[in-house]
């Protein structure tokens, strides 16, 4: 072989490799969810991309509690990563508005998911979305079966049903009825007012009023859920008003209380503690009477965006398209049970108790907390002030009616639809 022919030949080969090189891309996901390591690395990145060859994906999360700041520092300093994990409502809308999350309306995967499943990543006026939804969390409660089965006990459907039930588990003494303390505040608000509230407020249809100032706090749906739960403390055990949510949770996974009022992200962390000690079985919030429509806070709680700076856009978004199609949302709800896919089409479950709850999607309107979008932008904070009241009521310090006027008035002191009301 003469010198030109193989010069010729070695260039080609250069050439072919640097070709293929530039077609690799990698992507560095930013995340608070650190617990989740693990299953990224185990189960999603692979399983993207062996079907994406030329793209490699990094999962770099941040402890949550410092997510946010970090975040925002590496997002103005140029160095954050090429995707950005979201947080719902005004923490990534805020960094959509200051040109740090790309919009991405335009992307195919968006028509898997409804307008409620894209509402924590839109803009108000829902015409711009900016992050692709992964994952909602939700509200019912956790029972402990072997418990229910002893006492003769059945899941209750209706609000007398489910009083008539901790009652007979009080009678009995066997078991705390109930297992929540008021000494956190915000669980009372989240597994208390938000979880029995949208059967009173009939979920979207009241949120939106709110929001639009077409209805008020002190109306009588909004009060009833603030009457609902200050029934609940004769049913909470000595000292609840001192008990933390760590409190709460160590009384139901060691067998000592029979029902907790609870969010879907304890699945996977009860199921460890619990182990074979008792079997777990889940129930939506009763409704008033039997056969009526039935809601349930289905709240959005994850979801991921591209960060405008990427330098690689294109497969930042063959990533996003990913994110969005049943093969992620079937491996994301089985790797994190009690995390739920917000995509239009139904998956099958591994866990069971994971499965019940998102079961009741089929038979109830889904909502999100009432409180988080847009209602908590202005001093009073409505979602904090509620922990507050909700705290208050189930303690017997501040009555439904007192809790509702103060919540009014102080949403109507900065929120222009609500003044007036």
């Amino acid at each position: 072989m003469n010198r030109p022919t193989l010069r010729a030949l070695l260039l080609g080969a250069t050439c072919l490799a640097g070709a293929a090189e530039a077609q690799d891309a990698t992507l560095t996901i930013e995340s608070w969810r650190n617990d989740d390591l693990a299953i990224w690395q185990e189960k999603i990145i692979p399983a993207f991309e062996a079907s994406h060859p030329g793209i490699k994906v990094t999962f770099a999360p941040s402890a949550p509690t410092e997510y946010n700041a970090a975040l925002n520092s590496k997002l103005d300093a140029g160095t954050a990563g090429d995707l950005i994990t979201c947080r719902p409502f005004d923490a990534s809308l805020t960094l959509y508005d200051k040109g740090q999350l790309a919009d991405l309306t335009d992307l195919a995967a968006m028509a898997n998911f409804s307008d409620v499943a894209k509402s924590g990543w839109s803009t108000d006026d829902g015409a711009h979305t900016f992050c692709v939804p992964m994952a909602s969390v939700i509200h019912g409660f956790i029972y402990n079966k072997t418990a229910f089965e002893e006492l003769g006990v059945t899941p209750p459907a209706t609000t007398e049903e489910f009083f008539a039930a901790l009652d007979k588990i009080k009678a009995d003494g066997t078991y705390i009825p109930m297992a929540m303390g008021a000494n956190d505040q915000w669980e009372a608000a989240t597994m208390g007012y938000q979880n029995v509230g949208p059967n009173h407020w009939k979920g979207e249809q009241g949120r939106l009023a709110l929001i639009a100032g077409t209805q008020k706090l002190t109306d009588p749906q909004w009060v009833a859920p603030f009457t609902e739960i200050a029934r609940w403390k004769d049913y909470l055990g000595d000292g609840f008003e001192a008990q933390t949510y760590p409190d709460s949770q160590n009384l139901f996974t060691l067998g000592r209380a029979a029902i907790y009022p609870a969010g879907s992200w304890e699945i996977a962390p009860f199921r460890a503690q619990v182990a074979d000690a008792f079997e777990m079985g889940a129930f939506p919030p009763p409704v008033a009477k039997a056969g009526d429509e039935c809601y349930i806070s289905d709240h959005v709680d994850i979801a991921i965006g591209m960060n405008p700076a990427t330098k690689n856009p294109e497969a930042a978004r063959t990533f996003l398209e990913w994110v969005g199609t049943p093969e992620f949302a079937q491996l994301y709800a089985n790797a994190l049970p009690g995390f739920f896919p917000l995509q239009n089409e139904a998956v099958a479950l591994d866990d069971p108790l994971a499965q019940e709850f998102v079961s009741w999607r089929e038979k109830c309107k889904s909502t999100i907390r009432s409180t988080y979008q847009i209602l908590s932008r202005g001093t009073p904070n409505l979602e904090n002030e509620t922990w507050n009241a909700s705290a208050n009521v189930i303690r017997g310090t501040e009555t439904p009616e007192a809790a509702a006027a103060r919540l009014q008035e102080g949403l109507a002191s900065w929120y222009e639809p609500q003044k007036g009301n």
